[in-house]
């Protein structure tokens, strides 16, 4: 990857979290926490990894993606806005009634939503079913689908990774978000899952564990993902919850809630500024 395409990755990912920072003010509700600590992982998977066409949103041979942590729609909502899917002022309409913009992903609704999730657990379970079924029907589509640390302590999560494994499904790459955060407090304390890529390479995945705001180890990631036969691939991303915004990194209160005004104003000025370093400005 050269430079410049770097360059452009980390300007669609601070939209990103400029998006998030939008829809969650808007709606007075939502996680930003969670959507900004995967900014990057959006930005990459709309901008460089998935075969997909805003112009053709159903497209049969599309890449999949689900996002098996529902709640970070947010961040879902900005990388498709950004990426064509539909206008990026819709990202104000967050959470509001009549709004294709719901709390949670739902597929009726929104372009570019392959599943509606929510419920932990069972977007990953979806999405190995998508990737056998594609098998079943030829389909030489990708599926991917992000989790969240806290989400795998879901026992759903690991039945899924059963299925995986057995059924082979070399088209699928999970992805975790390991921030170490979830809704009630560290993950370590709350329910401590270990050394999470162990626990997927017993499970029958090959894995690769990266920091997941560094766009280099996640190109080299999806590299060896697609390059990976007979075994399903996961990536497990180090991140920080809250990046790109100063007083919400690292801290767990905003998992779920928004920026009240003052807090909007501050967010903006810090993504502004890294915008505008990022472009030359």
């Amino acid at each position: 990857m050269t430079n410049q395409e770097k360059q452009q990755l980390a300007i669609a990912a601070c939209k990103v979290r400029m998006g998030i920072v939008e829809g969650t003010h808007a709606a007075k509700a939502g996680h930003p926490g969670g959507s900004l600590s995967s900014a990057d992982m959006f930005a990459y998977l709309y901008f460089r990894e998935l075969n997909i066409d805003p112009k053709q949103p159903k497209m049969a041979t599309r890449d999949r993606f689900v996002l098996s942590k529902g709640h970070t729609a947010p961040g879902l909502y900005a990388a498709l806005s950004l990426r064509g899917f539909f206008p990026w002022e819709d990202l104000k309409t967050l959470r509001q009634i009549g709004s294709h913009l719901q709390g949670h992903p739902n597929m009726n609704l929104t372009p570019g939503v392959d599943m509606s999730t929510g419920s932990l657990g069972q977007g990953v379970s979806t999405a190995a079913g998508m990737a056998l079924a594609a098998r079943y029907q030829g389909n030489p589509c990708r599926v991917y689908t992000l989790l969240g640390d806290g989400e795998i302590e879901e026992g759903q999560v690991w039945e899924a990774m059963m299925f995986a494994h057995h059924y082979r499904l070399d088209n699928l790459c999970v992805i975790v978000d390991n921030n170490g955060l979830q809704i009630d407090g560290p993950t370590a304390e709350v329910m401590d899952s270990g050394d999470i890529a162990e626990k997927l390479r017993a499970f029958g995945f090959a894995v690769a564990e990266i920091n997941g705001h560094d766009f280099d180890e996640i190109e080299a990631a999806f590299a060896r993902a697609r390059e990976t036969k007979g075994v399903p691939f996961a990536i497990v991303m180090h991140t920080v919850k809250g990046k790109g915004v100063s007083y919400m990194e690292n801290q767990v209160g905003w998992h779920g809630k928004a920026p009240n005004d003052a807090e909007y104003e501050q967010a903006m000025a810090e993504l502004n500024a890294a915008l505008a370093k990022l472009e030359g400005n």
